[in-house]
C-alpha cells in the first residue's frame, strides 16, 4: 500500500475535512495482446469470444460474422485451441508464458525507472501491465493507475510495428475506460518502433548471440511476422510496410542478403487471402530449394507465446523435417533479456520526456 503522506505534497493547501487525494503521478502502462485465463474450454471459449468478436480484428459484417463465431468456431476451436496452449503452459504460475514474460517485463521497467534510469523522482513514476484480451483488463489497470495519483499515463501497446488490430484496438480499448472517469489522466500513447534504431541493433544483437550457441550455420534465416489478411493492407494499414522495413533494415546491420534473410507471415485464419508469403508454405518448400539448415526469428512479437513457441518451434519445425530438412532452430523473442529490455527502457525513457 502506498503512504499517501508521500505523494500529496499539496495537502497543506487543501481545505479543512478535505479527504486524501493521491495526484501528481505519471503511470507506464504496458499492453500485451492477451492469453486465457486457463486451458479448458471455456476459458478458452471467453478468450475467443473476446478476441474474434473485435471488430479491429475480424472486420466481417457483423450479419456474416456472428453465426460462423458463435455457432462454429466458439464450438470447435476452445478445445483444439486449448490442447496447444496446454503444451506450453506456465505450470508454476498456472498461466500462459505471455503473461509471465509481460509481468516480468513490467517489473524489470520499474526497477529501471527505480534506479535513476528516467530523470526526476522516480518514486512519481508507476508502472503497470494489462493485456487487451482476457486478464488484467486494460480498464483495471488504467483505474488501479489512477487511484495510486497516476494524473498522466503514458499507454505502451508492445507492437513494433503498428496495425489497427493490434495498437489501434489497445487505444480503443483504453479509450473506452476514460470513458466511464469522472476524473480522467491525461493519456499519451507510444508510437511503434519497427525502425528505431535501438530495437534494430538489439535484434540484431540477440540474433547474432543465438546463432553463436547454435551447432550448425543456417543457410537461411526466417523472419516470421504474424500475418493480417491482404484486405487491411489495401485499406491502408501499414504493417505490411514496417514489417518489411525491419527486415530490409536488420539485413542492413548484420550484413546479409536478401537470399539470406527473408520475410514471411503466419498464423492465417479463414478462407481469404492474408500477406504473403505464407510462413507455413515457405518452410514447406525450402528443403526442396536446397535450404537444409533453417532458423527463424519472430521480430512482430515481444514476447513468446502460442503463436512463436508451438506455432513456429513445434508446427513448423515439423513441416520442415518432414519435408527434408536437417537442422531447424527457432530463436527466441527479445522477451525480457537484457536486448529486450534495452529496446522498452529507451522507448519509455523517450516518451516520458517532458512529463518528468
Amino acid at each position: 500500500m502506498l503512504d499517501t503522506r508521500q505523494h500529496n505534497a499539496h495537502d497543506d493547501h487543501l481545505p479543512p475535512g478535505h479527504p486524501p487525494v493521491r495526484f501528481g503521478r505519471i503511470g507506464v502502462l504496458i499492453v500485451n495482446l492477451g492469453t486465457p485465463d486457463a486451458t479448458d474450454y471455456w476459458s478458452m471459449r471467453r478468450y475467443l469470444k473476446e478476441f474474434l468478436s473485435d471488430r479491429r480484428v475480424i472486420e466481417t459484417p457483423r450479419a456474416l460474422w456472428w453465426p460462423i463465431l458463435n455457432l462454429i468456431i466458439l464450438t470447435v476451436r476452445p478445445g483444439r485451441k486449448g490442447r496447444d496452449y496446454d503444451t506450453i503452459w506456465n505450470r508454476e504460475r498456472d498461466e500462459g508464458p505471455l503473461k509471465t514474460i509481460t509481468r516480468a517485463q513490467s517489473e524489470k521497467l520499474a526497477e529501471f525507472i527505480g534506479r535513476g534510469g528516467v530523470p526526476g523522482d522516480p518514486s512519481r513514476i508507476v508502472v503497470d501491465w494489462a493485456m487487451r484480451y482476457g486478464n488484467p483488463s486494460i480498464a483495471s489497470r488504467i483505474e488501479a493507475l489512477q487511484k495510486q495519483g497516476c494524473e498522466r499515463i503514458l499507454l505502451v501497446p508492445l507492437y513494433p510495428h503498428y496495425a489497427a488490430a493490434t495498437t489501434a484496438t489497445v487505444c480503443d480499448k483504453a479509450f473506452d475506460a476514460l470513458k466511464k472517469l469522472r476524473w480522467q489522466p491525461i493519456l499519451r500513447v507510444a508510437p511503434p518502433w519497427h525502425d528505431d534504431p535501438v530495437y534494430i541493433d538489439s535484434l540484431a544483437h540477440s540474433i547474432e548471440e543465438s546463432l553463436a550457441t547454435l551447432d550448425f550455420t543456417p543457410d537461411m534465416i526466417l523472419a516470421s511476422y504474424h500475418g493480417v489478411p491482404r484486405e487491411y493492407l489495401d485499406k491502408g494499414d501499414p504493417y505490411h510496410c514496417h514489417c518489411m522495413k525491419t527486415t530490409r533494415l536488420l539485413r542492413e546491420r548484420l550484413g546479409m542478403s536478401e537470399e539470406k534473410l527473408v520475410t514471411t507471415f503466419q498464423s492465417r485464419f479463414g478462407p481469404a487471402e492474408w500477406l504473403r508469403p505464407y510462413t507455413d508454405e515457405t518452410i514447406k518448400a525450402l528443403p526442396g530449394k536446397g535450404v537444409k539448415k533453417l532458423a527463424v526469428i519472430t521480430p512482430g512479437f515481444t514476447a513468446d507465446c502460442l503463436e512463436t513457441i508451438e506455432e513456429i518451434g513445434v508446427e513448423n519445425h515439423e513441416y520442415f523435417m518432414e519435408h527434408g530438412g536437417e537442422k531447424f532452430a527457432r530463436i527466441d523473442c527479445l522477451n525480457d533479456s537484457p536486448n529486450g529490455m534495452r529496446v522498452l527502457e529507451a522507448l519509455v525513457a523517450r516518451e516520458l520526456s517532458g512529463w518528468v
